[in-house]
């Protein structure tokens, strides 16, 4: 019964954007789903992140720093190092919420749960990135801590 409810939530978000000529991956109706979720049909870009992306271990240097920060200092840092951090179904906390414990796949791509539940439908992520992107959380203000190279052209996709 849970199932067929998430289901007829899925149709009815989706028709309700097509009605209202959204796109469906713009819509507010989906949820965080870890990066996990993603590396079972993109197992390829999956690995180059683990390999070469400094995301998939972000968790670890915030881990490092939480002691000697305020509470508003370690929000700052949950907004560009996890993965949905403040948003529904997003990071809440290491202990409730690890799998979104770093910057994953859905920081970039958008929540994925709707792209997942469809089968791999492209209309439910964001698959068109620019480099204004990343400038979310690579900023002028954050850029000049490290040096800063964008995985959109370097090997993570």
């Amino acid at each position: 019964m849970k199932l067929k409810l998430k289901y007829i939530w899925l149709v009815a978000a989706c028709l309700t954007a097509v009605v209202a000529g959204v796109k469906p991956a713009m819509t507010d109706s989906a949820t965080y789903v870890g990066s996990k979720a993603c590396s079972e049909c993109h197992e390829e870009e999956f690995n180059n992140y683990m390999k070469y992306s400094k995301k998939s271990t972000s968790a670890h240097s915030v881990k490092i720093m939480a002691s000697d920060l305020t509470e508003a200092e370690l929000k700052d840092c949950f907004t560009c190092h996890t993965t949905g951090y403040g948003k529904p179904g997003g990071f809440v906390s290491f202990e409730k919420t690890p799998e979104l414990g770093n910057a994953g796949c859905e920081v970039c791509h958008g929540p994925g749960s709707l792209h997942v539940e469809s089968g791999g439908d492209p209309e439910f992520i964001k698959a068109d990135l620019s480099l204004k992107d990343c400038e979310v959380c690579h900023n002028n203000e954050r850029v000049k801590s490290f040096d800063f190279k964008p995985l959109l052209f370097g090997g993570a996709h």
